[in-house]
C-alpha cells in the first residue's frame, strides 16, 4: 500500500546521515548522538524526531531525522550549542547528510503475497 504525502507533512524535510566510522569508535559515536539529541538537537523548534541505526559491520551509524521545514532544520545548523555536539560526531566519524522531502509512504500489510 502506498499513501501519498498529506498536506501536513508538506513542508516537512527529512535528514538522512551516514556516519562511517571505525567500529571501535561506533558505540561512543552512538552515545553522542544520543545525547546530542536529547540535550540540544531535540528541543530546537521544529524537531520531529530521530531515529539513530547502526550498521552491523560496525562502520556506520545512520540517522533519520525529520524536521518542521527547511528553516527549522537550517535554524538548528545555525544553534551554537548544537554546532558543538556537531563538531565531536566530525572528530570520530565522517558524516554524509542528505536533506530529502518524503514523496511516499509504502507500508507493509496482511494482503502482502507469501514468498
Amino acid at each position: 500500500m502506498t499513501d501519498a504525502v498529506n498536506r501536513r507533512d508538506a513542508s516537512q524535510v527529512v535528514l538522512i546521515n551516514v556516519f562511517t566510522v571505525e567500529p571501535d569508535n561506533q558505540g561512543r559515536l552512538i552515545e553522542l548522538w544520543q545525547r546530542a539529541t536529547d540535550v540540544a538537537i531535540g528541543h530546537v523548534p521544529g524537531f520531529v524526531s530521530a531515529t539513530i541505526h547502526r550498521s552491523l559491520d560496525g562502520t556506520k551509524v545512520v540517522n533519520y531525522a525529520q524536521w518542521d521545514s527547511r528553516e527549522a532544520f537550517d535554524a538548528m545548523l545555525r544553534n551554537p550549542e548544537v554546532g558543538g555536539y556537531l563538531r565531536e560526531l566530525a572528530e570520530i566519524s565522517t558524516p554524509a547528510p542528505v536533506l530529502c522531502e518524503v514523496v511516499s509512504v509504502h507500508h507493509g500489510g496482511d494482503d502482502r503475497q507469501p514468498s
